[in-house]
């Protein structure tokens, strides 16, 4: 499989380039390692200096196309997108490992985002407001910010990206993009279509290669503007700290440690498909993956038997193959992360009931394969409660009461996600209001959240931008306040309007 392997570039000015340094790194499959999907670019300060100027001189004239033309090549982008679903849904699971299914879904998200975003451009509205003084004028309008960096993660190697490219090209920015290095493939793609819809040359710069030789450089680079980051806390708070020198503007989304309440009074069927989706899907490599399962003591003991026996069911295996429900862990090091902490889990007290084990024999050998697991009568001192795993791994928590479970939800470092099953509307309501989370969900799981309402958490999950809807818009643009004077005379605000306005 090592054989005729092709070697992809960086795209910087319109133009697909190699790195200064001469230097690659191999994209592997995650389900099957002696497939090597391609040979991407190593590429270091020199190449981020070089997307930087281009992006910096595309943006003069880039800012001054009007926003509903810009938003006509977005949406040339989309059904680009939507007439390639299919291939680009392939690579996208051949680099990441996530099932078709879920992959189309992906490339969907990106599409969706696409289309909404370029009506944006016909919608992004000020607001015109009464003055205080006689004869003048008050107005706000929306500007572009300038150069935006972009480093996105592997989980959803297109529909993140997309999440942040569409709303900064409506919004008139042009874009360094620094995607995964698990996931190039399907950035390159996405920039491709850029290229192939005609988005001027700079407007969108692509730069692979490592968080401390590409990314690092991307955040304090001083011509860049803004940085938008998705992955986990502990890279974004270093990038906020580092972004802070220089003020830029930070769009922050990051961990998750999402629970699903089920009470007393649940439909157990329909929280059972929930929480199932929820916590295994995506292999659990979501940030809003459930992790938590909050369960009230009248239907533990039943709901737990009921997800111990669909856990088993769930068949796991190469995502290219249409059987299979669950595919493999990214990547070695995150496989042996997730069987850290089943020892932790077990070490802690809690009760491994499914699971806990690295998939092996043929099918699985060249592949990071786990099997769904699940931990019953976990607590809230314990490890696998508290820290996000990233993993198909599912804490299971008794609770005694609706207030328990509230606060057991809220007991978190993390605010991104939240879920409650029951068929009490009083408590749906409750629950809506006091959980603390960004996004909350009735008798529905943690994931699937739609792109035209703001995206984003609470606490550690971000810093309270939100991505996805209009409120994109707020991320990739600044207000500016307008006041047009036509009184032919100085006026004063705050000091002249106590003087009588005469109507002429």
């Amino acid at each position: 499989m090592a054989k005729n392997v092709p070697v992809y570039k960086n795209f910087i000015n319109g133009k697909w380039v190699s790195a200064k340094s001469g230097k690659t790194f191999k994209n592997i499959n995650p389900a099957d390692t002696r497939e090597i999907v391609g040979l991407f670019q190593d590429s270091d300060e020199r190449d981020v200096n070089d997307a930087v100027a281009a992006a910096k001189e595309a943006f003069k004239k880039w800012r001054l196309v009007p926003a509903p033309k810009r938003a006509e090549l977005v949406m040339n982008l989309g059904l680009w997108m939507k007439k390639n679903k299919e291939k680009l849904a392939k690579d996208a699971t051949r680099e990441m490992g996530k099932v078709l299914n879920e992959t189309r879904g992906d490339v969907q998200e990106g599409i969706d985002m696409a289309l909404f975003c370029s009506g944006e451009g016909r919608r992004m509205y000020g607001e015109t407001t009464p003055s205080e003084l006689p004869d003048k004028f008050a107005m706000t309008v929306r500007e572009p910010l300038g150069v935006c960096g972009m480093i996105t993660p592997w989980n959803f190697p297109m529909a993140i990206p997309c999440w942040k490219v569409m709303p900064a090209l409506v919004c008139g920015n042009t874009i360094v993009i620094k995607p995964a290095s698990f996931t190039p493939l399907t950035v390159l793609n996405l920039v491709k279509g850029c290229e192939e819809v005609g988005i001027p040359k700079g407007v969108i710069n692509y730069v692979t290669g490592s968080g401390s030789k590409v990314g690092d450089p991307l955040v304090k680079h001083k011509d860049v503007n803004m940085i938008s980051f998705t992955g986990s806390t502990d890279v974004g708070r270093n990038i906020n700290i580092a972004a802070a020198e220089s003020f830029k503007k930070i769009g922050l989304e990051m961990g998750g440690k999402n629970a699903v309440i089920v009470m007393d009074d649940a439909n157990l069927d329909l929280a059972l498909e929930g929480v199932v989706w929820g916590a295994f899907g995506t292999t659990g490599q979501r940030c809003t993956a459930t992790s938590r399962c909050i369960v009230h003591r009248k239907v533990y003991n039943k709901f737990l038997k009921m997800l111990i026996e669909k856990a088993k069911t769930i068949k796991v295996g190469n995502g290219l193959d249409e059987k299979n429900e669950m595919g493999p862990a990214i990547d070695e090091s995150q496989l042996l992360k997730d069987l850290e902490y089943v020892e932790i889990g077990r070490k802690e007290g809690a009760k491994l009931v499914c699971g806990g084990k690295r998939l092996t024999g043929e099918k699985y050998k060249y592949g990071f394969f786990m099997e769904p697991t699940i931990f019953a009568d976990v607590n809230r001192k314990m490890r696998i409660f508290k820290e996000e795993i990233f993993g198909p791994i599912l804490s299971v928590i008794p609770v005694n009461s609706f207030e328990e479970a509230i606060e057991t939800q809220n007991d978190c470092l993390y605010g991104l996600s939240g879920s409650i099953y029951t068929q009490d509307v009083n408590r749906a309501f409750s629950a809506m209001r006091d959980v603390h989370t960004g996004i909350f969900y009735v008798n529905a799981p943690t994931i699937g959240a739609e792109i035209h309402l703001p995206f984003g958490g609470v606490k550690q999950t971000g810093n309270g931008h939100r991505e996805a809807g209009k409120t994109a818009l707020e991320l990739f643009s600044e207000w500016k306040s307008i006041y047009v004077d036509f009184s032919g005379r100085l006026q004063r605000a705050q000091i002249d309007t106590d003087a009588l306005v005469k109507v002429k």
